[in-house]
Order: structure tokens, then sequence, then C-alpha cells
């Protein structure tokens, strides 16, 4: 029987579907179609995979094409999961990562997408949630301004529009650039960034793969300011599990996390393909050409950003450090310290699906 937050869940996805050996990450289509085969590990750890039971996996925003969203559903469609005996029901969030976290605390979901730094700060919070992976260290949070403007602090006593508040990050990034913060009006805008070009803000918070993409779309062009660029920590594609579970079930995490990677690779190559099985996942109303954009722009952020030397989705100890202090210093946790905040998270999971930085499909 569904819970209420999870019937809950699945009534605002109508909604919006209504209205809207040892192998490298190589993803060509020869590696999806073996995958599709079936069952490709020892019976051993098929078995434990399977006394493993389902596994719960909620989106981060219903069946956006985004990194750590595309890729397991893909994997599902590509028989990935079949092929390493993993059950894996996935359902469509909200985008409310505050009720994902608390989903995954108390056992109805049990891997989701949470970035790093909400991770912290569920814990903080005294929501058990356990850090397993990440993509890069930087967010998708950004700044959007016309292209005459050529400095940040060229922003100062200007109106600055954001979705209900100013992210850290982009806050962070403003103080770094020595804009003076406070002499900024801030509004509360909607979903249209056209606001920004017909002049009603002069600069606009957004995601890095979304309103650029539409602004482009729609002729417009615009610059685009990442904190990542003024040495302001973040995190793409964090994510998350339910600790009991990962604690009894470590092979079924792994495999998870084995079976996303490889359709990860898979994708980067294969991009409209894979938003294929997003669109009919949603059942209509789905933008393919915008969704399109969104992974092939969070793809070359990752291969940009990632963490030198590391593999795709290691956990970066540096990288938290530095966000529980970013966390510390906006006041945006009560008393989370640098040790506490690596103990959030555990990259034995990820690290088990590589051999010298190389992914090993299918598992051992």
């Amino acid at each position: 029987m569904k819970t209420p937050l999870l019937r809950a869940i699945a009534l605002a996805a109508t909604a919006v579907a209504a209205a809207s050996g040892l192998a490298g990450c190589s993803g060509d289509d020869s590696g999806a179609q073996a995958a599709a085969v079936g069952t490709a590990i020892s019976a051993e750890r098929c078995a434990k995979n399977k006394e493993a039971g389902k596994i719960t996996f909620l989106t981060g925003y219903y069946y956006q094409a985004s990194a750590s969203i595309l890729e397991f559903l893909a994997a599902k469609r590509l028989g990935y999961f079949d092929a390493l005996c993993l059950d894996v029901d996935i359902k469509p969030g909200t985008g409310d990562t505050g009720q994902n976290t608390q989903l995954l605390a108390s056992g109805q979901v049990t891997i989701s997408p949470v970035s790093e730094q909400d991770v912290i700060q569920a814990r903080d919070n005294g929501v058990d949630v356990l850090g397993i992976s990440a993509y890069s260290n930087a967010g998708l949070e950004v700044l959007l301004t016309m292209p005459a403007t050529t400095d940040l602090k060229q922003l100062d006593g200007t109106t600055l529009g954001h979705k209900g508040s100013l992210p850290i990050g982009v806050q962070a990034m403003l103080t770094n650039a020595g804009v003076d913060v406070g002499s900024l009006k801030q509004v509360v805008v909607g979903y249209d960034p056209s606001i920004l070009p017909r002049g009603q803000v002069q600069s606009l918070t957004g995601f890095v793969s979304n309103e650029p993409n539409l602004l482009a779309a729609s002729g417009r062009e615009v610059k685009v300011w990442r904190p990542y660029d003024y040495d302001v920590p973040g995190s793409l594609a964090g994510m998350a599990a339910n600790p009991a579970f990962a604690a009894k079930n470590p092979t079924a995490v792994q495999d998870f996390l084995r079976a996303g990677l490889h359709a990860y690779a898979h994708c980067s190559t294969n991009a409209e393909e894979c938003v294929g099985y997003a669109a009919e996942e949603s059942e209509g109303g789905y933008d393919k050409a915008h969704n399109v954009k969104i992974w092939q722009t969070e793809v070359a952020l990752v291969k940009e950003t990632g963490s030198a030397g590391s593999p795709l989705g290691a956990v970066d100890a540096d990288n938290v450090t530095a966000l529980a202090g970013l966390l510390s210093k906006y006041s945006m946790v009560k008393q989370a310290t640098a040790a506490d905040a690596k103990s959030y998270f555990d990259p034995s999971f990820i690290e088990a699906v590589y051999d010298s930085g190389r992914l090993v499909w299918p598992a051992p």
C-alpha cells in the first residue's frame, strides 16, 4: 500500500505528465544490447541482490533529463538492472528535496538524488540519510544577466529575481566578486526567464541547463555566471541512500550505482534515445528538444568540473569539507562541522564499482 506521501507524489507526477569480463564505460550500442539479454553476474551475487528486495528510486524532479535521473531511467529500460538481479521501482519526485530526504530516512524510498550540501543540511536537522556518490563539484544554480554586464559589481543597486530565496552558492559568488549584496532589490519571480531580456530584472537566478537553453531557443542571448568559477563549492548529481538499507545490502547499492554509471556512458553518446525513454514515462507534454539540451549541458558540465583524477561518482572529501564551511558561514547549519559532514558520506559503494579507475561491467 502506498503511503500518503508517495501517493501524493504519484498524483503530482500524473498531473504533470498530462500537462507537459572487465569492460570500460564505453557506452556503445553493443554494451547496451549485451546487458539487456539477461543476468550476467554470479549466482551468489544475484541471490544477494534479490534478497535486498525492491529498490524504490525517487527522482529529483519528475522525469527531467538531468544527470542523476535520465541514466537511471535508461538503466531500467535497457535491462541493466535486470542484468544485475535488481528490482528497481522508479517514482517521480516533485523537486522538493526536503520531502525526498524525509522519505529516504523513513525507508519509504531507498535511493534518491540529493546534493552533497542537502545531505549535510538534512543530517544537521536530524534526518538520517547517507551520501553515496556525486558527479562533480559544480552546482547547477547560476546567475543570469544580459551580455552588457561584464562585471558582477555592475549589479550593485539593481533588481535580482529568484524563485523564493537567493541560493547560497549564488550569494557566495556575488560576495566573492565584491558585490554589495545588501544593495540588491531581491524579488520573487515565476518561471518565465524572459523577464530578464525584457528588463524587468537585471539579474535572474536559474539552473545552468534550463533557463539559458530556454532563452537561447527563443533567440535571446544572456551571460551565465557560475559560482564554480568564483571558487564556490557545490555538487552535481549527488546520490543518497537509506542508511539501514545500504548497511544491510551493500552489493545492491553498489550495483544500482554500477547500472546507472553504465547507462550514463551509453546516454552520453545517445542522448535522443535516452530522452525518448523519459518522454515515454511522462506519457505526453514532454519537451524532447529542451530535455536533450538539459542532458547535453549537464554531461558537458560534469566532464569539465569532475574531480581531477577521480572516477565518475567519487565522493570528494575536500569538497564536502568546503561545503560544510560554506553552509556554516551562511548559517545554513546549526552545528555540523567538517568532520561531521564527512561522516555523512560513505564512498565505499562507489569505490567498489571501479577497478583502477575503470568501471567494472558486469559486476564481479
